[in-house]
């Protein structure tokens, strides 16, 4: 993206309308610090009108009445969409929050309609009304739409979260309204593109770029039935608040400080370009990301340094260059807060084996190195805390049930792996650990089985026919003896 990218109106109900209010949301290149884009802020005025066409799309209109069939050759049409223009979105998305353009098209188009097309397979598969013997007679369990949905999603992977969200919701037969990232807002336009083209009808998707003031003001909206929410743990926590006042309904995905584990066994080679990837993935700006990596004690320094040797190994530059691993981060603000991470961890005691700083010769951009702490205690902040950059943790530790209580030790349970020459007992590990999402010798996050946290990394769950689950309600119909 060289020019500026610009749009004048909102995505209500499948039509360009003209918004209410008059602020303009700019959106900031990462890599160049210049404006790339402006779209309208969607003010509450804007939500008011999206939640009433939301609302009344889904009481009066054909959508949530049309067969799963006929849903399902539309959302298909949307995920046919997003494949057809899948360069374009990662070139807007690795423009707007600085994540390589390698790995935008791989995570963040292609991922998303692996999304799309994962939930297209679950809802074939999915039983939406069943007869069942009660105690007291025959019954007809049913599960409908659970009616308009506020889908909040993140700036660091905008498309993928907002498949998870979207795909499931629309399946099922409910409206929604999607509330992108003011950091990310422009590839939000080419999902409305997409959808548009699709055929859906009239009051189904509305998308609405905003700032948190105006999220809250959608999430306590009374005209909303289900929230959908990524972000943060504390912005988790506001989320339920608002929520509670009208008992909408929520699911949370949130935060992370995901432990690799890595075995005495385990294979170097193996486990460092399993977990590198995995660690430094997006700029470090993943929930999933493994920020603690956890070494057996009399391997250390064998370990130590040969990921150190990988992270010095990062190529960092230009997200549009697509031999770019690591690119700036989506704000100054993210770049300081990483920075500052790095000033505690030395405070702390940890010692820096790679980065620990702003790359050198780069003079524009949010940029921060790839940096590897070793000698970290799990009680140290930089353990504890997500710090949402290319920050990682090297953890030293004795037997294997020490490992496994460290991985543990922590207020998040998202994801985590095991890295080990024997994968039954790389199993067993996988077992014990309290996390939403385990790998064993490997990392990924497959669209058809159930995504989620532990503790607080939120409620409920994303994918599979467990996500699926989410957007809809339970009707029990009792029937007369011999029907």
């Amino acid at each position: 993206m060289t020019e500026l990218v610009e749009h004048e109106h909102l995505f209500i109900g499948g039509e360009l309308i003209e918004p209410r209010g008059k602020d303009v949301i700019e959106v900031v290149s990462p890599h160049t610090e210049e404006v790339i884009g402006r779209v309208p802020h969607a003010s509450r005025e804007d939500v008011d009108r999206a939640v009433a066409v939301a609302r009344r799309a889904f009481d009066e209109g054909p959508w949530p009445r049309t067969s799963l069939e006929e849903r399902i050759e539309i959302v298909t049409r949307i995920k046919d969409g997003i494949a057809a223009r899948h360069e374009e979105i990662a070139r807007v998305i690795s423009a707007e929050n600085g994540s390589p353009y390698s790995w935008s098209v791989l995570a963040q188009a292609l991922g998303a309609m692996m999304v799309w097309d994962a939930a297209i397979r679950v809802a074939r598969d999915f039983t939406c009304e069943e007869r069942r013997d009660g105690v007291l007679g025959p019954l007809l369990v049913r599960r409908e739409p659970v009616g308009v949905v506020a889908a909040v999603v993140p700036w660091n992977v905008p498309q993928f979260v907002a498949a998870a969200k979207l795909a499931p919701a629309l399946l099922t037969g409910c409206t929604a309204v999607l509330k992108p990232s003011p950091e990310s807002p422009l590839d939000a336009y080419l999902l409305g593109e997409i959808a548009r083209e699709a055929g859906l009808p009239e009051g189904v998707l509305s998308i609405l770029p905003a700032d948190r003031e105006v999220s809250e003001y959608l999430v306590g909206h009374r005209g909303v039935d289900k929230i959908s929410f990524t972000g943060s743990a504390p912005a988790g926590r506001r989320v339920m608040e608002v929520a509670a006042r009208n008992l909408t309904r929520v699911t949370l995905e949130l935060g992370g400080k995901s432990a690799a584990l890595v075995l005495p066994d385990a294979d170097v080679a193996t486990a460092v370009s399993g977990i590198v990837p995995a660690a430094w993935m997006n700029n470090g700006q993943a929930c999933v990301a493994q920020t603690r990596i956890l070494v057996p004690r009399t391997r250390y320094d064998e370990f130590a340094d040969a990921f150190a040797q990988a992270a010095n190994a990062l190529k960092v530059g230009d997200p549009l260059d697509p031999a770019t691993q690591v690119g700036p981060l989506v704000a100054r603000r993210q770049q300081q807060r990483s920075l500052d991470y790095i000033r505690v961890g030395q405070e702390e005691g940890a010692k820096v084996l790679a980065g620990g700083g702003r790359p050198a010769g780069i003079e524009r951009g949010w940029y921060v190195e790839p940096t590897l702490f070793g000698d970290v205690d799990n009680s140290m902040r930089i353990a504890r805390e997500e710090i949402f950059g290319p920050v990682i943790c090297l953890l030293p530790y004795g037997d294997e049930s020490e490992a496994v209580k460290i991985a543990d030790d922590s207020d998040y349970g998202l994801s985590g792996s095991v890295w080990t020459a024997d994968t039954e007992h790389g199993i067993e590990i996988a077992r014990r650990v309290r996390t939403g999402t385990y790998c064993v010798n490997t990392f990924s996050l497959d669209m058809l089985g159930p995504f989620g946290g532990y503790k607080n990394s939120g409620l409920g769950r994303e994918f599979g026919p467990e996500g699926y689950g989410e957007y809809l309600e339970h009707k029990m119909i009792h029937l007369p003896a011999g029907a």
